[in-house]
C-alpha cells in the first residue's frame, strides 16, 4: 500500500543539498545581471547629461523608460509564469533584458537610447517575482527568508559591478563599453535553460508526474517514488481570478499593505542609484569618488538583506521591515548635511542596506504571504505597483535638480517614503485578521490540497 506524499512538507522539511546550491546560484546569477542591467543607468547618467545637452527632468524621464518597462514586465510576466511555467517565463526575459541592454550601447540619440531601456525594462521586472518565487517554492521553510535574501543579494552584487566597471571603463573605452558586459547572459543561456528546475506545482498541474518525482529525488534524497504513489499539494490551483484572490480570505489590507511598502522603497532605491553620483558631483565630489558612494550603496545592501533575512528567520519579518525603513529614513535624511568621509560612508551604507536591503526582503516576505497559487501573481503586482514609485523616483530627483533645491532638501524628499514605508509594515504586522492559506508561513491556507496520482 502506497502513501500519499505531501509536496510541499517534504520540500519544507527537507536539508539544504546541492540541489537547493544550484537553484540558489543560478537564481542569484540571474539576479546579478538583473541588477548589473539596471543601476547602469545611474553610472553613465553624468556622462549622458554631457554628451546630449540633458536637462535634469530630461535625464529624469530617461532614466524612467526602464522603470516603466519593469512595472508592464512584473505585471505581465507574474500571471503569465502561472499559466506558462516559470523557466520559460525566466527565459524570455533574460533574453528581453541581456539582449537590449546589449542593444543600447549601440543607441545614437535619447529617443532610441529610451526605447531600448523600456523593452530591457520589461524583462528586468518581470524575472524577478519568477525567480523569487522558484527559489521560495524550493528553500526548507526554516531557511526560506535568508536564502530569498541571499540570492538577490545579487541585485547589489550587480550594482557594485555596474559601479566598479563604469569606474574603470568609462575613462577609457566610453559609456557604451558598460552596456556591452551585458551580454554576457545571453552566452550563458543555454546552461540556465538545462541547470534551472521547473516549478514543481506547475509540473504537478500539467500532469509531469515522473519529472515532478526525479525533481523530488534530488530534493530530498531519501524520497522513493512507488507505483501507484499520490502526490498532494497545498493550492496548487486558485479557487479565481488570481488577482482578485489577493484581496480575498482576509488578505485585502496586507495586500495594500504590501504594495505601499514597494511603493516606497522602490521610490527611495531609484531615486539614489539614480541620482547619487550626481547629487555627490553637485556637491563638490569628483565623478570617480561619486561613483564610489554608489558602490558603497549596493555594498551595504548585500549585509542589509542577508542580515535582514537572518532576522527574518528568527523574529517577525514583517517588523524587521519596518525597523529597516525607519533606519532607511534617518540615514538617508542625514546624508544632505555636511559629514566627515567615514560618517558619510557610514551613512551611505546604512542606507543601502535599508532600502535595497529591504526590497529584497520586500519579496521574501510577499513570497511567504501568498500561497503557491497566487504567488507569482501577488509578487508581480506587488513589484508591478511598487514600479510607480520606481518611475518617480528619477524623476523627482531631475525635478529637484532643475529647481536647485538645497542639497539636504533632496534627500529629505528621498527620505520620507521610507516613514511611510515603516507606517505600511507596522500595520501589515499588526493586522489581526489572519488569511486562509496553509502554505503561507505568514498567513493561514486558500484552498484545499488537490491529489494527483502518479
Amino acid at each position: 500500500m502506497t502513501r500519499d506524499i505531501d509536496v510541499s512538507r517534504l520540500i519544507d522539511d527537507a536539508r539544504f543539498n546541492r540541489f537547493h546550491w544550484r537553484v540558489l546560484f543560478w537564481c542569484a546569477l540571474i539576479i546579478i545581471f538583473d541588477g548589473y542591467d539596471l543601476v547602469i543607468y545611474g553610472v553613465v547618467l553624468p556622462v549622458l547629461m554631457k554628451e546630449w545637452s540633458l536637462s535634469p527632468l530630461q535625464a529624469g524621464a530617461l532614466g524612467s523608460y526602464a522603470l516603466f518597462g519593469m512595472m508592464a514586465g512584473a505585471l505581465v510576466f507574474g500571471p503569465l509564469s502561472d499559466k506558462i511555467g516559470r523557466k520559460k517565463a525566466i527565459t524570455i526575459c533574460v533574453v528581453l533584458f541581456s539582449g537590449f541592454t546589449v542593444l543600447n550601447g549601440f543607441a545614437r540619440n535619447p529617443t532610441e537610447f529610451g526605447i531600448c531601456r523600456f523593452i530591457a525594462g520589461l524583462g528586468i521586472g518581470g524575472v524577478m517575482p519568477n525567480v523569487v518565487a522558484l527559489m521560495s517554492e524550493y528553500a526548507p521553510r526554516r531557511i526560506r527568508s535568508t536564502l530569498v535574501a541571499i540570492m538577490f543579494s545579487g541585485y547589489s552584487v550587480g550594482g557594485m559591478l555596474s559601479a566598479g566597471l563604469g569606474m574603470v571603463l568609462l575613462p577609457t573605452f566610453g559609456w557604451q563599453s558598460v552596456f556591452f558586459v551585458a551580454g554576457v547572459p545571453l552566452l550563458l543561456l543555454p546552461l540556465v535553460m538545462k541547470f534551472l528546475p521547473e516549478s514543481v506545482g506547475f509540473m504537478i498541474r500539467q500532469g509531469r508526474i515522473d519529472e515532478t518525482q526525479r525533481v523530488l529525488a534530488r530534493v530530498e534524497p531519501g524520497y522513493r517514488a512507488e507505483r501507484g504513489q499520490t502526490l498532494t499539494m497545498p493550492a496548487i490551483k486558485a479557487g479565481g481570478a488570481p488577482l482578485l484572490e489577493l484581496f480575498r480570505d482576509g488578505r485585502a489590507l496586507r495586500t495594500v499593505m504590501l504594495w505601499t511598502a514597494f511603493f516606497c522603497c522602490l521610490l527611495m532605491v531609484y531615486a539614489l542609484n539614480s541620482w547619487l553620483p550626481k547629487l555627490m558631483t553637485k556637491a563638490g565630489y569628483s565623478l570617480g569618488s561619486s561613483l564610489s558612494f554608489l558602490l558603497v550603496l549596493n555594498f551595504g545592501a548585500i549585509f542589509g538583506a542577508v542580515g535582514g533575512g537572518w532576522l527574518g528567520d528568527r523574529f517577525n519579518l514583517p517588523r524587521v521591515l519596518a525597523i529597516f525603513f525607519a533606519l532607511a529614513a534617518m540615514s538617508i535624511g542625514l546624508l544632505g548635511f555636511n559629514s566627515p568621509s567615514w560618517l558619510l560612508y557610514s551613512l551611505i551604507a546604512v542606507a543601502g542596506a535599508t532600502t535595497i536591503g529591504s526590497q529584497i526582503l520586500l519579496y521574501a516576505c510577499g513570497a511567504q504571504f501568498y500561497g503557491l497559487s497566487i504567488r507569482s501573481t501577488g509578487l508581480g503586482w506587488a513589484s508591478g505597483i511598487g514600479r510607480n514609485g520606481a518611475i518617480i523616483g528619477p524623476v523627482l530627483g531631475g525635478a529637484l535638480m532643475g529647481l536647485a533645491v538645497p542639497l539636504p532638501v533632496n534627500f529629505l524628499a528621498f527620505a520620507l517614503p521610507g516613514a511611510a514605508a515603516c507606517l505600511a509594515m507596522m500595520v501589515f504586522s499588526w493586522s489581526s485578521r489572519p488569511a486562509r492559506q496553509p502554505d503561507s508561513p505568514l498567513a493561514g491556507g486558500i484552498g484545499a490540497k488537490g491529489p494527483i496520482a502518479a
